[in-house]
């Protein structure tokens, strides 16, 4: 018998242990010390666990990496693919201020508008990703603002995709739309994501107009037109220090407004939250906190009939089950340039979502080329593109490769970047990690538990 590589932590009176495989196993004190001893019975309860588990292997070394080579691709399967979801900032004009806004330069948006030349040199770097499907994804600023370049850019993907399977997507305020622009949706299948933080008082107060008013009644008006039309509307909610009084309230909201999952997102430090920071920010410490009564008040909900899921966990409890959501910001290396590639309304390119936002901010760090200069092979090759991959990969990272949670979490370079000046982050259990730890903390508690909590996570995922 010999022992696998594990990581291991405390959870309550039992020792969590996880793997590279993802496969994961809470243990006994006691157990855990005879393990460490390699005193295991493989015929009984204990010896079989660790087995179906991987934590121990009886074969030869080589043989069990031979067994096993194809489960670790699996798992591994994103660094097999090339760059999928492309997303084409049209505009930075917005109609709103939204007190964390991350996409201006945390004062003004730069009011930058993509022509038909910047569109269509986009979408042909797009379409050389050797990825047959691929997600196009439409942001602003508002990018309803400039809907005709939206319309411009499907169309001419329709009649330049070849047999590619585009999949269309835009977030957007939902304060703009028309008739016209719902019968667009529908027609080329959008997904539509827009934010909703909550109830009314907190929504407005969070993401008000230019001139102050609130948004909410409107946005909720749009979100009943799109599903009249059976357009599937998505939501974020962004929290702020207000967010953190109400997390049961905020839940029911969404609970009320008919949505079957919540996105309870923290805020990170870029554009306006930054200059917001002492007004609307918060500890990892808080967030937590909130986030643990929001979704303690969601199991709750289930118990009384309703079904709305939380986003962050479901993402995390597919991953510790076994599927291997190809979710950006939770893989090892990153999404950045090889799964995302961002395409600034001014024609510029970014590694990512979060790259375009920093140069909003007036840093190009993470610019990786032009749409007028370069090839879909010149974005991902570059110097740029490897130190991303190269800082993102977690088990090469002190702070993370002994980490418990390491198998089903992610660094962002450009956060640890903006943050701290360095693409690594070098303060042990940051403001990120001490977030996604105690999310894990949560979910391993709940699934220790094994009663009707965590059978209402395994709903969450199948």
């Amino acid at each position: 018998m010999k022992l696998n590589f594990f990581n291991f932590k405390q959870i309550g009176d039992e020792i969590l242990l996880t793997n590279d495989f993802g496969k994961f196993l809470f243990v006994s004190k006691e157990d855990f010390k005879k393990i460490l001893k390699k005193n295991i019975d493989i015929d009984e309860e204990l010896g079989r666990k660790l087995l179906q588990t991987k934590m121990i292997y009886l074969e030869s070394d080589l043989e069990f990496s031979s067994k096993n080579k194809y489960e670790m691709r699996d798992i591994k399967s994103h660094l097999n693919t090339a760059t999928a979801l492309h997303i084409f900032v049209v505009t930075t004009k917005c109609n709103m201020k939204c007190v964390y806004c991350q996409a201006n330069n945390g004062r003004d948006n730069s009011h930058l508008v993509m022509n038909k030349e910047i569109a269509k040199k986009s979408i042909d770097i797009a379409l050389q990703s050797p990825q047959r499907s691929l997600s196009f994804e439409f942001q602003g600023g508002e990018p309803l603002i400039n809907f005709d370049i939206i319309k411009y850019m499907v169309k001419y993907t329709e009649e330049n995709k070849g047999e590619r399977i585009i999949e269309y997507n835009i977030v957007t305020n939902l304060t703009l739309l028309t008739e016209e622009i719902i019968s667009f949706f529908k027609e080329y299948n959008f997904g539509v994501s827009t934010s909703v933080d909550g109830f009314e008082d907190l929504h407005d107060a969070n993401r008000p107009f230019l001139d102050g008013k609130g948004t909410y009644s409107i946005v909720l008006e749009s979100i009943k037109k799109l599903r009249e039309k059976d357009i599937h509307v998505g939501a974020i909610e962004t929290t702020t220090s207000l967010t953190l009084k109400s997390p049961k309230h905020v839940v029911r909201a969404y609970a009320e407004m008919g949505f079957d999952t919540i996105f309870l997102r923290p805020l990170t430090q870029l554009g306006r939250a930054t200059i917001n920071w002492d007004e609307i920010g918060y500890s990892a410490e808080a967030f937590v906190d909130f986030y643990i009564k929001a979704m303690d008040e969601l199991l709750e909900l289930k118990r009384t009939g309703f079904f709305v899921k939380e986003a962050h966990a479901t993402i995390l409890l597919k991953r510790i089950f076994g599927d291997a959501v190809n979710y950006m910001e939770l893989r090892s290396p990153c999404g950045a340039a090889t799964g995302q590639l961002a395409y600034y309304a001014d024609g510029n390119v970014f590694t990512c979502d979060e790259a375009r936002m920093l140069y909003e901010m007036g840093d190009d760090a993470f610019y990786l080329g032009n749409v007028f200069n370069d090839s879909y092979k010149d974005l991902v090759s570059g110097g740029v593109c490897k130190t991303v991959c190269a800082s993102s990969i977690l088990e090469t990272i002190p702070t993370c490769c002994d980490c418990v949670y390491q198998p089903y979490c992610g660094t962002c370079p450009v956060v640890n970047y903006a943050s701290n000046r360095d693409v690594i982050e070098k303060k042990p259990r940051g403001y990120r990690c001490k977030i996604y730890s105690g999310i894990l903390d949560y979910i391993f508690e709940v699934l220790k538990r094994d009663n009707e909590d965590k059978d209402v996570f395994m709903k969450w995922i199948n």
